[in-house]
């Protein structure tokens, strides 16, 4: 990891805790910020080897008349289909993987971010990461945000929270947390906090 420039932090945090508006308050900071949910649309762009190893995978109906990756197909059919979502992650998320580690290899600023929301259950994968930042909010807060963000009802809404680590698994591995919550100049003034201790931590490698 010698030719890294740049001191690489993983922002994560469990579904409906606010991490784009961390990342958002990062990013109007100058400080890069490299998505796996974006990753994950590049590594399967028509003519990319991602592309190609779904269609083998799962022949060409997942595909749009544009020749794209029919998302909205792909998700019906891994839901009904414990194995095919299995097959594929195994295609998409080595790629995003890749995708993330690239962008960390050149980037040229003093630090960056790689949001991840699924760190904790990937991070021997990304053991790489010189600080980890967990975006952080009681479960009963999360439970009533991802409701009122995505108009679920509650049962579902606690199904997809119990897909993901538990928030104690979160909190074992963050190096720094953002309780958020709480008031929007809260989370304001404890991103610029951490932004000046990653460019000492950055300055001072």
């Amino acid at each position: 990891m010698s030719a890294r420039h740049a001191y690489v932090v993983g922002l994560t945090g469990g579904i409906a805790a606010g991490k784009t508006a961390v990342a958002r308050r990062f990013e109007a900071l100058g400080v890069p910020v490299h998505d796996a949910d974006v990753a994950a649309r590049m590594v399967v762009e028509p003519g990319s080897e991602g592309l190609a190893a779904i269609v083998a995978g799962f022949d060409t109906d997942v595909l749009d008349a544009q020749g794209r990756l029919d998302r909205a197909a792909m998700r019906r059919r891994v839901f009904a289909d414990a194995a095919a979502k299995l097959r594929l992650e195994a295609i998409i998320h080595p790629r995003v993987r890749e995708w993330l580690h690239q962008r960390a290899l050149t980037e040229t600023a003093p630090y960056c971010l790689l949001a991840v929301p699924l760190l904790a259950e990937n991070i021997a994968h990304y053991r790489w990461l010189d600080r980890i930042l967990l975006v952080d909010v009681p479960e009963a807060v999360q439970l009533e945000r991802l409701i009122a963000r995505d108009g679920i009802d509650r049962t579902l809404a606690e199904r997809m929270l119990a897909q993901q680590a538990s928030r104690a698994e979160r909190l074992a591995l963050a190096d720094d947390i953002i309780d958020n919550s709480s008031s929007e100049a809260a989370l304001d003034a404890h991103v610029q906090g951490l932004h000046r201790r990653y460019l000492a931590l950055a300055a001072g490698r």
